[in-house]
């Protein structure tokens, strides 16, 4: 049987080194080049590429202002079923670069008291946030209030109460019935096939939205009223007076922390999490708990040392 010499030795020594160096640096740029995708919808810079640990460098990469404007058209897209036919539609978008841009917390997206004014003289429109002592996050907004007014026919904005459960703690229901001939009153929602979700269910899509109050529309003007319906006792035994403690109530729930880190997963993986997963989504959870940031969830995520296997 044939014996390396001393040199030979060396030589196997070193090219051992050298191909664990080279698959060391592969990995690294693996890693650079998954964070900074995800992150910033961007290929990695020279440094990032040079960084012994890329993922060292995620808190500075989502307080920049690619990951605020690729964030912001993740949740546009996320929150609405297709893009607004107008700049001012796209209530989501605008709301999500605020609360970036400003270092909000993420409930701030939903209950924060902010408005917003379009600017229609200019070409193209413009969009600006500001405050506003009765609002309420976007959902006060004129623009979305009539995108998702809805069409029932007592004006009771089902719809609405919908697009603010499903935005706030991710609620996802699918129609039981899409029959030409079905009755979408009060009273043909009672029906046995409706009921669950209109008025049984925790989330009581009816009662839910009997506290919006209803709106009215009149050739191409709609206009809102308050609610006259009173008190409703909805999301699991809350009572419920107005859109204003709809709102907070939603997110002051643990499902609103567990939307947020399934967004984080969402925008990251581009899936929701898996089992196995469970103590990342935790840790996701605790983190985001602590400083209410959108932010820090997808962070504790993208830090993650599986994030970059």
């Amino acid at each position: 049987m044939k014996t390396l010499g001393m040199a030979g030795l060396l030589v196997a020594a070193v090219s051992t080194t050298a191909f664990a160096q080279a698959a060391d640096a592969l990995k690294t740029e693996r890693c650079a080049t998954r964070v900074s995708v995800s992150l910033v919808g961007k290929a990695p810079t020279t440094a990032l590429l040079s960084s012994a640990d890329p993922q060292s460098q995620v808190d500075s990469m989502v307080t920049s202002a690619d990951f605020q404007e690729r964030f912001s058209r993740f949740i546009n897209a996320t929150f609405n079923d297709t893009p607004g036919q107008t700049i001012a539609d796209d209530a989501a978008y605008h709301m999500a670069k605020y609360v970036l841009a400003n270092n909000l917390k993420w409930e701030d997206m939903f209950i924060g008291q902010y408005g917003v004014t379009v600017n229609t003289q200019v070409t193209p429109n413009t969009v600006t946030v500001n405050s506003n002592a009765n609002g309420l996050g976007y959902f006060r907004w004129n623009p979305w209030m009539v995108r998702y007014a809805g069409n029932e026919p007592a004006g009771i904005r089902i719809s609405t109460a919908y697009r603010m459960m499903n935005n706030t703690i991710g609620l996802k229901l699918v129609a039981s019935t899409n029959a030409p001939t079905a009755d979408i009153s009060a009273n043909g929602r009672q029906a046995a096939g409706c009921r669950a979700c209109h008025f049984d269910g925790w989330f009581a899509l009816d009662k839910t939205a009997a506290v919006l109050g209803k709106v009215t529309r009149s050739g191409n003007n709609v206009t809102f009223a308050a609610s006259t319906a009173g008190p409703q006792d909805v999301l699991g035994g809350l009572t419920i007076n107005d859109d204003k403690e709809l709102a907070t109530a939603l997110v002051k729930s643990q499902a609103f922390e567990f939307r947020a880190c399934r967004l984080a997963f969402e925008y990251l993986y581009g899936r929701a999490e898996q089992t196995c997963e469970g103590p990342i989504f935790d840790k996701c959870i605790d983190a985001f708990r602590a400083d209410g940031k959108i932010q820090t969830a997808i962070a504790t995520v993208a830090k993650e040392a599986s994030f970059c296997q």
